[in-house]
């Protein structure tokens, strides 16, 4: 069983799955699946300040630290005991084309030159992740919440807001993915 987990599953498998996690919270306990409001929670339960946005019943909540907690475990498991050892399989001519930006194989596809501590200690890795991470958590408060929440429960749920939400994460995905990060590789 442990060489079946092991190998990719495929879309139509893995994606039905996180799927029908959108009913499974609805029916057990009228939850809504997302991730974003989990960090509103721990500064809720963390910071003694008197602010309006943490001023609510976080506890009421606590059942979302607890599914944040065990995606962070499972992503753990999985990357420590249930990989297979073989390099990821992708088009010979991607990895070509990711190699020009010196994202290799050996490396888990990411720029070393940000995503490492030598990368990080530079101006250009720092303002990456400052910048970057600042731009996601305003996106995310901006739009009611992550990409996750609006483009699995909200879509499921028919609601319009996270359509539009959806379009434009994916968007601004595309372009960052064909345009800006490409630029910035290769400053």
């Amino acid at each position: 069983m442990l060489h079946w987990l092991q190998q990719p599953w495929p879309w139509y498998v893995s994606g039905p799955l996180i799927g029908l996690m959108v009913p499974l919270l609805l029916l057990l306990g009228n939850k809504a699946f997302g991730i974003s409001s989990s960090l509103r929670h721990i500064c809720a339960a963390c910071l003694p300040a008197k602010l309006p946005f943490f001023h609510y019943n976080w506890k009421a909540e606590r059942w979302n630290l607890f599914f944040v907690g065990g995606v962070m475990a499972g992503g753990f498991i999985a990357a420590l005991f249930l990989t297979n050892g073989k390099p990821i399989a992708i088009n010979p001519a991607l990895l070509q084309h990711l190699n020009q930006y010196q994202i290799q194989e050996g490396n888990s596809f990411v720029p070393t030159t940000i995503f490492s501590w030598q990368g990080l200690l530079t101006l250009r890795g720092f303002i990456m992740m400052v910048l970057g991470g600042f731009l996601v958590g305003f996106g995310t408060r901006y739009a009611g919440g992550c990409t996750s929440g609006h483009a699995i429960n909200g879509l499921s749920n028919l609601q319009l807001p996270s359509f539009i939400a959806t379009i434009c994460f994916m968007i601004g995905g595309f372009i960052m993915a064909n345009f800006i990060l490409p630029f910035i590789l290769q400053l």
